[in-house]
């Protein structure tokens, strides 16, 4: 009988090579217990490197996998040299089945890394992580050359050609091993100057029989002091980059998952492959006993499926009942997970095992619980968020001049999806047409408030990039829209606080007038400030802003900044709780956000976007370059999930938080596609805009306009793909989480298909409406074809019929 795999493996580490040009004394795989790198090849032979790359293809293949993530490692995995990295990179991703992305990594001292390495890694898109302990001082306590000299201004020039515009992409982030003897506050300032875009804080490996040094004069749990030390730093600072540490603690103490290894009960699905060719456990296994990551497997004569069901792997993927006895009554066990697995190893318990609690345990404790009563909210710092400039107009009224879509772009917005290069180019239009919205109310306004868009125009000038921010913003149109529907109620206070965002971003000390109502000067992208109604003038700083309110009082601080959720890769999401104009949406919006709000809001999206990139890899990467702002809404009746895309806010979705996070990442998904359709639409027409007939959805009772059903079904592609790629995903499986997956995939695949023929045959597409239907229906075509059990078909009968009133 065959053996049902826990988990698959998804994630993979290659030993490049097994030695190292530096000798840093804290390095578990040569200054631990372990000591098989010795034996060891120093480098992986093609043959092996071809063999493994079959090897994760296939069970990428077998389990359906929609990405996996390899990491180039060592040793130092540059010592192999650029042409057996490139020919590895090229082995991987030709192995890989149709549909799996392939995340691949490296992570090296930096000591070697050179511009033709940046060149290699740019052309194989292969992320780089760097070694990296702090400042000077603290890097060289441990990470030198054998000679001991230093190896840090090897790093900064690693770490500085990575941030240069060509590679930055390529920066995956930072490592940092923690010495509690190193002042922690200059090692978060010394990482911080480089601008990484994550950092990792690592706490050193030990066990119980090689226990941490604990200085005495640093009190009981001086790892935990040194981290909150950290944190409050990285708090403070508005969280400038990631850090998996922190926000795995965030998630896990709102429910969430951990977003490492060695903290929270989520199941490892990492396996390592060693230079022989040989498969292991974790690395940091290496730190216990020798010989303990050792599986007796090697990549010849065994699969990764024979690996998934090693007893050491399947330890590490048993959740709360893997823990010992004292870990699973603890307070904090769902944030900690008992620690990292090698840390729980003791040898004097009779045989030698790793049921105990994590040799840190007091350190975890301290630590959790201090996050836990931090309360610290995700600020921003009021700064210029410099881009590219999009090659707009100047805002003086002028023709629109939209960026075009070419006929391939259309065809892969047709099919549902849109890659980063085709959703940027919506984004280009949108800000084109933004502009001329703005030229065409300021002309109709009567041109009061000639200051504001006077400033504007120069600052456009002078400032572009400080000007498209602003304008970009989701809800900058919806002035505009409101003055050009006739809403005359919406007055110009809205054009003057875009004026005085614009000026504080550029920061030349330009003055702006702004009308207050209501007790809030709010300025787009930035936030708000409470100030006394009348007119207060803002003036952008070199480095912030200053406010005079009516009653003369002056104000420099926002009292409630615009809140950003970074997510996983480095992209960032506005949560817009402040913009008076969100109110553009069809559903009511939510007030400010509580602080626990925010962070249930926070570990949700982070997780939601998890289950895209998973789940809806073709939408995802149209979803990270056009996703800008997500707004809560207020919660609908009871059991109704509530959402809204504005035609009038690009770049914006409105939702009230659902209970689930993939209840969350199919809304933000289908409420893309109206985002995306939206923008589709205000460059060219898909039917006759003149047609009145109404159209009867499957999925509703009531007609609607013919953009009605082209906009749902649109959305709908969106929703079919999700709820087929969890069947897929439970394909075999029972339970009641796979049966709704099967049910809701047979209901919607059916829904979208008959939808997609009766907008073909309504007689009113366009000849680009019809050719984008018939890309609608290539994607719809291949889900139909997929079996599915006659009960799910049955229960899409039945719910089809109740939607009927049938």
């Amino acid at each position: 009988m065959t053996t049902l795999i826990p988990l698959p493996l998804t994630q993979f580490v290659v030993k490049m090579h097994s030695r190292c040009d530096l000798a840093c004394d804290h390095c578990y795989v040569y200054e631990h217990a372990d000591s098989s790198w010795r034996s060891r090849p120093k480098v992986i032979a093609d043959g092996i490197m071809a063999k493994a790359a079959e090897r994760i293809g296939e069970h990428a293949a077998a389990h359906r996998l929609p990405a996996v993530r390899v990491v180039l490692h060592g040793g130092e995995p540059l010592l192999a040299g650029p042409d057996r990295l490139r020919r590895a990179a090229g082995t991987l991703r030709a192995a890989l089945p149709p549909g799996c992305a392939l995340d691949l990594r490296i992570h090296t001292n930096g000591v070697l890394l050179s511009r033709d390495f940046c060149s290699l890694f740019a052309e194989q898109d292969i992320k780089v992580g760097i070694s990296l302990d702090g400042d000077r001082a603290a890097n060289d306590r441990h990470r030198r050359f054998a000679d001991g000299r230093s190896s840090h201004p090897q790093v900064l020039r690693a770490v500085a050609l990575l941030n240069e515009p060509e590679y930055r992409h390529l920066f995956a982030g930072l490592l940092c091993t923690m010495d509690v003897e190193n002042d922690p506050v200059a090692v978060y300032r010394a990482l911080a100057e480089l601008r990484p875009p994550a950092v990792d804080f690592l706490l050193p490996h030990a066990t119980w029989d090689e226990p941490p040094k604990r200085p005495a004069a640093l009190g009981a749990t001086p790892y935990a002091d040194w981290l909150l030390t950290v944190h409050g730093l990285w708090e403070a600072d508005g969280r400038p980059f990631a850090v998996r540490t922190f926000e795995s603690v965030h998630r896990t103490l709102r429910g969430f998952s951990s977003l490492t290894e060695s903290l929270g009960l989520e199941p490892s699905d990492l396996a390592v492959l060693e230079t022989d060719g040989t498969f292991e456990q974790a690395d940091s296994l290496k730190t216990a006993y020798d010989g303990a990551p050792v599986t007796g497997m090697n990549v010849f004569a065994h699969s990764l499926d024979d690996l998934a069901r090693h007893p050491g792997i399947a330890a590490r993927q048993s959740g709360l009942p893997g823990l010992s006895e004292a870990c699973r009554a603890c307070s904090v066990v769902r944030s900690c997970g008992g620690g990292l697995y090698a840390h729980r190893y003791r040898s004097d318990d009779g045989g030698g095992s790793f049921d105990h609690p994590s040799v840190y345990c007091g350190d975890l404790m301290t630590f959790i619980n201090g996050i836990a009563g931090n309360g610290s909210s995700t600020g921003v710092p009021v700064q210029a968020t410099e881009a590219p400039r999009p090659g707009a107009e100047p805002l003086p009224p002028g023709a629109l001049t939209p960026s075009q879509l070419d006929p391939s772009q259309l065809d892969e917005l047709a099919r549902g999806y849109g890659s980063a290069e085709t959703v940027a180019a919506l984004g280009r239009s949108q800000l084109a047409l933004t502009r001329a919205m703005l030229a065409a109310a300021w002309d109709a306004s009567g041109q009061g408030r000639a200051e504001a868009w006077a400033l504007l125009a120069e600052l456009d000038a002078a400032a572009p990039a400080a000007v498209d921010t602003v304008l970009a913003h989701p809800y900058a149109r919806a002035w505009a829209a409101r003055r050009l529907a006739g809403d005359l109620p919406v007055g110009l206070g809205p054009l003057a606080a875009l004026a005085a965002a614009a000026a504080v971003r550029a920061g030349r000390g330009d003055a702006v007038p702004v009308p207050v109502r209501g007790g809030w000067l709010h300025l787009p992208t930035l936030g708000r400030i409470a100030v006394p109604d009348g007119e207060a003038v803002v003036t952008g700083r070199a480095h912030g802003f200053e406010v005079r309110a009516s009653d003369g009082t002056v104000r420099t601080v926002l009292d409630e900044p615009l809140r950003r959720v970074r997510l996983a890769g480095g992209w960032t999401v506005a949560l817009e709780d402040a913009d008076p104009l969100r109110d553009c949406h069809d559903h009511p919006v939510a007030e400010r956000l509580t602080e626990g709000e925010l962070l249930d809001w926070t570990g949700a999206l982070r997780e939601a976007w998890e289950l895209l990139g998973r789940d809806l890899p073709g939408y995802a990467e149209g979803i990270r370059a056009g996703l800008a702002t997500v707004t809560p809404l207020r919660p609908g009746p009871t059991g109704r999930d509530v959402s809204s895309a504005a035609r009038q806010a690009y770049g914006a979705v409105g939702i009230a938080r659902p209970a689930t996070a993939p209840t969350l990442a199919l809304l933000l998904a289908h409420e893309f596609q109206h985002v995306k359709l939206g923008a589709v639409l205000d460059l060219t027409d898909l039917y006759d805009r003149a047609d009145t007939t109404l159209y009867l959805a499957p999925w509703r009772p009531d007609p609607r306009p013919l953009e009605g059903l082209l906009q749902g079904t649109y959305a709908h592609l969106a929703v079919t793909e999700y709820w087929g790629t969890r069947t897929r995903a439970y394909d075999g499986l029972p339970g009641e989480a796979a049966d709704r997956a099967r049910e809701q995939f047979a209901l919607w695949r059916r829904y979208t298909a008959e939808a997609v023929e009766r907008l073909a045959s309504s007689g009113a597409l366009t000849g680009t409406g019809s050719r984008f239907a018939d890309g609608m229906r290539a994607t719809v075509a291949p889900w139909l074809a997929l079996p599915l059990p006659a009960a799910a078909e049955q229960a899409a009968d039945r719910a089809r019929r109740e939607r009927a009133g049938i």
